[in-house]
């Protein structure tokens, strides 16, 4: 009878068999979960490359940059990395880049000393370049790896520790396609060390965007741009922007406003330049302005047809008397206003209850359900009918609104129309939201339609210098115009006459606000 096998022999093959699961578990998760190579020492019991170069501020990481011998001696292990590296279009990459880092070297903006990063690089062409030419400590991020060149990271996340790079490198449009730009803008302020340079390649190259760039990217000082050619024949030629950051500033630079000590607003020569290039304003009344007025909609000239607005914290529309949600937010703005495929953030200032419904479960929709007005109180908010127009008022199942202040109920009906609903509603300063809401780095595009109430908002507006933040508005003026229905007589409901009208459109632009006439 053979002996039972001894209780030692049991517990080291259990052992052996608990050392192998693991071990298989680890190398499962690495790389097949983590989609990783095993070339780090990262518990994979495989061999480090022959040469790595730690550096310190990279938390989390064993290693920042790899230094690649002969361009190919740490390839990589996967071998659609290795295909990759053997392409003619790799190599012209390398060889473009190697152009452009040297003459930033010949410049003085990138050392062989730099310790450097380039941003939203999927292969990292750009840091072989850099590996090539002497700056051995680069390393390339991207949101997934591509080992070694490239590690797990984004643009708006990177997994770095403060003032860590001497010399941040975007390339081949990285920002321009980036939806997080202003998340961008603020990683490099907290990543670039002070003095260190960030360099740029934009597709956008008009006058609007360079400066909408440079406020982006406040944390750092302009040095100087130029355009130059892409590595291939069928892209365009790009700019190269190239920013130094300056001395004290650790993280996000702080807005620069664009209203002084006493609100006034500073219009800059290129904003002015477009409200010179705009369709030009109806000077003469037009006989059948519910015509004429609907029609200059062809005539409009949008910012974004005449500008790259590219570079933006982020972008709002503000629709001021936004009346349902289908009325001008879907029919006019979301079909018709070209976005540059930008995502646009909505506020609708709305204070008749009875639309409300209909923003309940509107996404990317801000409803604010009060009137705007000129200081925070109670108001009048009378509906009533257009005289011509009660059958269409009737169909649509409400009148226009228009808001007075409570102590001006007693002199009577409110605007002199008469006849209507009238309530009690909350008005807000506009202004004070709007100073309180908007930064000057947003894009902001406003519709103004207040049922005469602009003739108190748009002076509130440049007294507190919160019309600097309005980048386009299209403002309906309304005035006693000619009646649709009764050919020689004047609307009563608004007191206000067509050459009032126009003198508000002309202070407008005259002072560098881009301003439509809307319907």
């Amino acid at each position: 009878m053979e002996p039972k096998p001894s209780l030692l022999r049991n517990i080291l093959v259990r052992v052996f068999f608990f050392c192998v699961l693991i071990i298989g578990i680890r190398f499962a998760y690495v790389v097949t979960i983590r989609g990783e190579s095993c070339d780090l020492g990262n518990f994979c019991f495989f061999s480090f490359p022959d040469k790595l170069n730690f550096v310190t501020g990279v938390p989390h990481l064993v290693s920042s940059a790899i230094i690649v011998h002969d361009a190919v001696q740490s390839s990589p292990s996967k071998t659609k990395s290795r295909d990759l590296w053997a392409t003619k279009n790799w190599r012209k990459a390398v060889d473009y880049y190697s152009s452009v880092f040297q003459d930033l070297i010949t410049e003085g903006y990138l050392s062989p000393s730099s310790k450097s990063l380039c941003v939203e690089t999927p292969n990292g062409e750009e840091v072989l370049a850099l590996k090539e030419i002497g700056v051995s400590d680069s390393i390339g991020i991207y949101k997934k790896a591509s080992k070694p060149l490239v590690i797990s990271g984004q643009a708006f996340r990177q997994p770095f520790n403060d003032s860590t790079f001497d010399f941040i490198f975007s390339g081949a449009g990285g920002l321009d396609k980036s939806a997080k730009q202003a998340e961008f803008a603020a990683e490099v302020a907290r990543t670039l060390k002070p003095e260190g340079f960030l360099v740029v390649h934009t597709a956008s190259k008009d006058t609007y965007s360079f400066n909408s760039f440079i406020d982006l990217f406040n944390c750092c000082k302009f040095i100087h741009s130029r355009d130059i050619e892409g590595f291939d024949s069928l892209i365009q030629p790009i700019r190269e922007i190239v920013m130094k950051k300056e001395n004290g500033i650790f993280g996000y630079g702080v807005s620069s406003p664009r209203v002084n000590s006493v609100n006034k607003c500073y219009v800059p020569g290129y904003k002015q330049q477009l409200v010179r290039n705009a369709e030009p304003l109806i000077t003469e009344e037009p006989l059948k302005p519910w015509i004429t007025l609907k029609r200059n909609i062809k005539n409009i000239k949008y910012l974004p047809s005449m500008a790259d607005i590219s570079f933006k914290r982020r972008y709002v529309y503000i629709d001021v008397g936004a009346r349902g949600y289908g009325s001008s937010i879907v029919s006019w703005f979301k079909k018709h206003y070209p976005k540059q495929n930008k995502t646009f953030d909505i506020y609708a200032i709305e204070a008749d209850q009875v639309f409300h419904e209909d923003y309940r479960h509107k996404k990317g929709v801000t409803l604010i359900p009060y009137a705007a007005w000129v200081r925070n109180e109670t108001l009048f908010f009378e509906v009533n009918q257009d005289p011509g127009r009660e059958k269409e008022e009737k169909e649509k199942g409400r009148g226009m609104g228009r808001i007075k202040p409570v102590q001006s109920l007693a002199g009577g009906n409110i605007g002199g129309g008469g006849g209507g609903d009238v309530n009690m509603i909350h008005g807000f300063d506009f202004a004070d939201w709007l100073k309180n809401t908007i930064l000057d780095k947003d894009f902001v595009v406003m519709k103004m339609d207040v049922e005469g109430t602009e003739f108190e908002l748009i002076p509130k507006l440049f007294e507190t210098g919160a019309i600097c933040l309005i980048d386009e508005i299209f403002l309906e003026c309304h005035y006693n115009r000619w009646q649709k229905c009764c050919p020689g007589e004047r609307s009563s409901k608004y007191q206000k006459t067509y050459g009032q009208c126009l003198e508000l459109f002309t202070s407008l632009r005259k002072t560098g606000v881009l301003v439509h006439q809307w319907w």
